[in-house]
């Protein structure tokens, strides 16, 4: 899934949480939390990979063994600081950033593809990258255009909900 897509994967992800379970649209700084957390794993690994220091883009961060101690010590300490809604939505961010890696693999047969889940225990080949879906009316269709309409959906719910996490910035950067 391409960077961008997550971002938009976390908000439609927490959106949902915070509708279903506290009855009302997400607030400014926790869907922010959401959102960063839905990034993380690529802002680790993608550089890592870039400077050489990984094999492939889809490693560290993107590790259930890396990812689940880091969504326990963030959703521990955000609890200890009496702002539990801040761990959950760092854990809903990044959480989601590792399950919708995992549907354009199974997919498209890619299972070795997979290996991101459990490494460095398990081998991580090169990425592959966009994944056919099949043809419709002579168009093929890839992972690209899903991931158009994910992105789609989250800016149009995001704007509706009023834009979460602006007035945050705007207050965080001393602007009206």
């Amino acid at each position: 899934m391409q960077p961008v897509v997550h971002l938009a994967v976390g908000y439609l992800c927490y959106a949902a949480y915070t509708r279903w379970s506290l009855g009302r649209q997400p607030a400014d700084v926790p869907a922010l939390v959401a959102v960063f957390a839905a990034g993380l794993a690529d802002l680790i690994d993608k550089p890592l990979h870039a400077a050489g220091v990984v094999p492939v883009g889809r490693t560290i961060g993107h590790s259930l063994l890396f990812a689940i101690p880091l969504v326990l010590f963030v959703w521990l300490v955000a609890s200890r600081r009496d702002r539990p809604i801040l761990g959950v939505a760092f854990a809903i961010g990044y959480l989601s950033h590792i399950a919708t890696d995992v549907p354009w693999h199974l997919i498209s047969g890619d299972f070795d593809e997979l290996g991101f889940l459990l490494w460095p225990i398990t081998d991580m080949p090169a990425y592959t990258g966009v994944k056919p879906l099949g043809t419709v009316t002579g168009v093929e269709v890839t992972t690209l255009w899903l991931e158009a309409v994910i992105l789609v959906a989250g800016i149009v719910l995001w704007w509706v909900d009023g834009r979460p996490g602006v007035g945050a910035i705007r207050r965080a950067l001393g602007a009206r």
